[in-house]
């Protein structure tokens, strides 16, 4: 429904009061300020945030030594504008976002009753360059109208006092990679073998917050590992710099190489985004890896989505673009330590890393036509999303999950595209829901 509104994005929020709220965060603001000391910022740099139906716009001028907003045209033209429509802009300025509005990003990727919708006007490069700065102004934005909504930083993402996790190097000779030192990682004492598998771009510390849970650890044993050139695994020495990619045959061969070395039994393997599609594929291809059942998070039988390129841009930075990219895609009320761990990964990554893999997840991976053929006994599927995630929505897993004989489909509540990360208590309850339904269907009983 529109809300005319919010049609004029600056008198909606308040007029020159907002406009000067903000000019203070900017002074005071740590992570504002964080991201602009740097003497980099030689000169300043200006950019605007409107409504599509306004010519107002909020302008934000940045210098590493005096930022501010301002809420009239100046002298200093803005490089480019983020606009969005009036009924995206009142969903994203909820106290609670509506999933899909919680970020911009999120915006960018839809259109709303036969309208377009968010937009990046101007200079798209610059936009990218400075996307992290526009992400923290508009945090900014949303906590002066609203107040804040996730939980204190302090909130950590690991509650418990002693780390359990022990780390060792194995070396596995793959397909498309080459001999590779790959580092695993493993915790609990249970019988049943868990084995996580991390998303795009980034490595197994995903998961160290139930890794380390006292109440998982005599449960299940678990596994993780980074992918070759991710985390602290070591580089493929059969690609270049920039030429890494992932396909689903080297994807069901390195997991599949992991267990025989591991001599894991019948482990159920546990992924999200780019995980969560190869454990589709591993469910259609289990004679090869011999899984006891998969939990696809964030997945769905194809994405046919147009790539860009900033992620792998030589004119954008790309430890400051790519944690962004992904940033939004987590809830807004996930505690901010646990956000603030999923940037720092994916601002680590090595150069290409983060696009190679979404290789496999953008348009590589297609089981169309495949996922109905999953023996659902040999392996059962259970499948999870959460509902903020708009890169693989929950519609988009229902309806996959429709098309595999047997398996089970939930909605996670406030959690979005990173659930063990982002929220992992929140994650948990769901997980063993799953482990254990998986474990029922294997020994022939009825949990539904």
């Amino acid at each position: 429904m529109s809300n005319s509104s919010w049609s004029d994005l600056v008198t909606q929020l308040g007029g020159d009061q907002v406009v000067l709220k903000l000019s203070q965060a900017l002074q005071s603001d740590q992570q504002f300020l964080a991201f602009t000391d740097t003497d980099a910022l030689a000169s300043s740099v200006t950019f605007g945030i409107k409504s599509t139906e306004s010519e107002r716009a909020i302008l934000v001028t940045v210098c590493n030594d005096s930022s501010y907003a301002s809420g009239k045209a100046s002298d200093n033209e803005p490089l480019f504008t983020i606009a969005a429509l009036p009924e995206q802009w009142e969903r994203f300025f909820r106290k609670i976002p509506q999933p899909g509005f919680q970020s911009f990003w999120g915006m960018l990727r839809y259109s709303m009753n036969g309208k377009n919708g968010a937009k990046i006007l101007g200079s798209q490069v610059d936009f990218a360059r400075h996307a992290h700065i526009v992400r923290r102004v508009l945090e900014l934005l949303h906590e002066i109208h609203c107040g804040k909504t996730g939980e204190p930083l302090e909130d950590n993402e690991e509650t418990e006092e002693q780390d359990f996790i022990q780390g060792h190097y194995i070396f596995l000779t793959l397909p498309l990679y080459g001999r590779c030192k790959i580092f695993v990682e493993q915790s609990g004492t249970g019988t049943q073998d868990l084995l996580f598998l991390h998303t795009a771009g980034a490595d197994s510390r995903q998961y160290h917050a139930l890794m380390n849970d006292a109440s998982l650890l005599p449960l299940y044993k678990m596994t993780a590992f980074d992918l070759p050139s991710h985390g602290r695994s070591f580089p493929s020495p059969n690609l270049l710099h920039g030429n890494h990619t992932l396909t689903e045959d080297a994807y069901i061969a390195t997991i599949a190489a992991v267990i025989r070395a591991e001599r894991l039994s019948r482990p159920v393997v546990v992924g999200a985004s780019m995980a969560g599609q190869v454990c589709l594929a591993i469910a259609i291809r289990n004679a090869e890896v011999q899984a006891g059942g998969v939990v696809p998070l964030e997945a769905c039988e194809h994405i046919a989505r147009d790539r860009q390129w900033q992620d792998k841009s030589p004119l954008v930075n790309g430890s400051l673009f790519n944690p962004e990219a992904i940033y939004g895609l987590c809830a807004p009320t996930a505690p901010a330590a646990n956000k603030r761990l999923v940037w720092h990964m994916y601002s680590g990554q090595a150069y290409g890393v983060f696009h190679g893999d979404l290789d496999f997840y953008n348009g590589g991976w297609d089981g169309r036509g495949r996922v109905g053929g999953i023996d659902g006994a040999e392996c059962p599927v259970f499948m999870l999303t959460g509902e903020y995630d708009y890169s693989t929505s929950p519609e988009m897993s229902r309806e996959t999950a429709g098309r595999i004989p047997g398996a089970r489909f939930e909605v996670m509540r406030g959690l979005g595209h990173f659930p063990a990360t982002e929220n992992p208590e929140a994650f948990k309850p769901y997980l063993m829901k799953a482990v254990e339904w998986i474990q029922a269907q294997r020994k022939g009983q009825d949990l539904s």
